[in-house]
């Protein structure tokens, strides 16, 4: 007995020991914000969140140092992000007061036709090799938010990027830890331009280790000196649709020089007072917004943070989001998406019928109708930009062009290749797209900036975020530091249709006695790892007219301001 008390004992040491408590704030926050007056920058690496941090301090606008950070990522966390993928942002105009969207996915190439698709006997677009490829938006999109906000020339925006893909920088520990599991991937298809880019000495770097890519630095050179047409026109473009159609796909030097991004407007949903704002399909941003809809309905006054009954109900939202996300949800201009129907109030009652006491399984509701980087700036003139970008499956297709320093995405596997679905393949269509920024105002003022990246996650991540913010009274840090709640096994836009009630994974701190009684209610409960994205916000205090920021202890991220 002597000896069980003393086990006791010990281990309460031990975790006392670990636990690093702070004397401020919750018990699993990793810190307190960051505060500053002038302007604020949340990153998911702190090389990054220094270089946007320089710019502002040099006059430039928070979309200057966006873009600015937005390129050393795509050299430093290759594993997420690069110029080989889409881009899309949300923008609070500090002089104007007034919200923007853009869209700067790409489009598929206009001669590939699903009948090709079909005769090669695939039920499904493959994740890598050339036909997952699509036109890449974000460079177009960086000249489309500095042509109507920015203020530097793109030249000194684009030089610390140049500056770092020449000199060298030290890979941190969880970007070499994804290369390494790039590298394991890609052995498979043995992609010889992956090696030569991404390898050195034919190893993926360790943490530590400098890493450079010349070859990235001249093509962030052509776009600095020949703007948008450097990459969608000329010997970059040339390259690209040359070494795709050696590779067997379809995507043209016309498909690139024909692209352009869309500026849209943002569309909102009211959540106890707060106005959140995504980004229209081909997004999944309203997800988020249909969940908060359904939430609404639930007093989380009487409902504790972590408590059975608050994953049960958020986890039963997300199911009946997601059913109307595979079903509805797709490029606009190809299909009638009835997001005014999705966002309304009678159908987001109608919808919270459907959920019970126990586990459910939902179909989407009948409406008649006709691995991502993610980082956020504000500057001292107000203005606030919201901004994801992402390749997809992490690094993209394994599609390398020779001596252009970046993969290209694979976004086109998120295409249905059954007929008749509002995801369906067609010729110069953009795909559903996982890819979402958030922004929040209240009673017409910014009030938080903020992303969760992540895939299939990030609605998720979005109201995760807003609920311990607004219903659980967590700060800005706290938010994302709170253990979060993952859900798969619905269906997809893919044409995947659920079998059953999915999976819920729990990040550590959540009580045994809730995963127990989440169990009888029907739920499959388990773990999951590196699956709870990434976060990073700024929020706007008015009172004392100073910028908060918060990054994400799961990544490598940081947050500063000045």
């Amino acid at each position: 007995m002597k000896k069980s008390i003393s086990l006791v004992i010990s281990l309460c040491c031990v975790l006392i020991s670990l636990a690093q408590d702070r004397v401020t704030g919750r018990a699993f926050a990793t810190r307190s914000e960051v505060i500053a007056q002038n302007g604020m920058v949340a990153t998911s690496h702190p090389l990054a969140t220094q270089i946007a941090l320089d710019i502002l301090k040099k006059g430039g606008t928070a979309i200057d140092a966006a873009i600015a950070a937005n390129a050393a990522l795509g050299l430093m966390e290759p594993t997420g992000s690069g110029i080989g993928g889409d881009l899309f942002a949300i923008i609070w105009d500090g002089e104007t007061q007034t919200i923007h969207g853009l869209n700067a996915s790409g489009r598929s190439p206009k001669s590939l036709t699903l009948d090709y698709l079909k005769s090669q006997g695939l039920n499904a677009i493959p994740p890598y090799g050339p036909l997952p490829v699509n036109v890449p938006g974000a460079v177009d999109g960086w000249f489309e938010l500095h042509d109507k906000f920015g203020s530097m020339p793109m030249e000194a925006i684009l030089a610390p990027a140049i500056a770092y893909a020449e000199n060298g920088f030290p890979v941190t520990e969880l970007i070499a830890y994804y290369l390494q599991s790039a590298q394991a991937n890609f052995s498979r298809y043995d992609f010889q331009n992956f090696k030569d880019t991404y390898l050195i000495n034919g190893k993926a770097p360790v943490k530590g280790q400098i890493f450079k890519n010349q070859d990235l630095a001249n093509t962030y050179k052509i776009i600095a000196s020949k703007g948008r047409d450097g990459f969608y026109k000329g010997k970059v473009a040339k390259t690209i649709a040359d070494y795709i159609q050696s590779k067997g796909g379809f995507l043209s030097e016309a498909d690139l020089n024909s692209h352009h991004s869309e500026w849209v407007d943002p569309v909102s949903v009211n959540y106890r007072g707060y106005d959140v704002w995504e980004l229209p399909p081909n997004g999944q941003g309203i997800a988020a917004l249909q969940m908060l809809n359904i939430l609404e309905g639930y007093d989380f006054s009487e409902i504790p943070y972590g408590s059975t009954e608050h994953i049960h109900l958020f986890t039963e939202a997300k199911k009946l989001a997601f059913e109307d996300r595979a079903k509805y949800y797709a490029d606009m201009d190809f299909y009638d998406v009835p997001v005014e129907k999705l966002l309304s109030d009678d159908y987001a009652d109608t919808r919270r019928k459907k959920i019970g006491t126990q586990a459910g399984m939902y179909d989407a509701g009948s409406i008649s109708n006709g691995e991502t980087i993610y980082m956020t700036v504000a500057d001292k003139n107000g203005t606030m930009i919201s901004l994801i970008q992402s390749n997809y499956r992490g690094m993209g297709s394994g599609m390398v062009p020779p001596q252009l320093g970046f993969m290209l995405q694979d976004r086109g596997e998120l295409f249905s290749l059954t007929e008749g679905q509002a995801n369906t393949y067609e010729p110069g269509k953009r795909p559903f797209h996982t890819i979402i920024p958030a922004f929040i105002t209240k009673e017409g003022l910014p009030f938080m900036s903020f992303g969760v990246m992540g895939g299939d996650f990030q609605p998720m991540g979005h109201v995760q975020i807003i609920m311990n913010m607004v219903d659980f009274g967590m700060n800005l840090q706290e938010a994302g530091d709170a253990p979060r709640i993952d859900h798969s096994g619905t269906s997809t836009p893919t044409g995947v249709r659920a079998t059953s009630t999915g999976k819920i994974s729990l990040e550590s701190g959540f009580d045994y006695e809730v995963i127990r009684a989440l169990m009888q209610k029907g739920h499959n409960v388990g773990f999951a790892r590196g699956s709870y994205g990434g976060y990073q916000a700024i929020m706007w205090d008015p009172k004392n007219k100073v910028y908060l920021g918060a990054s994400e202890s799961r990544k490598d991220g940081q947050a500063a301001g000045y």
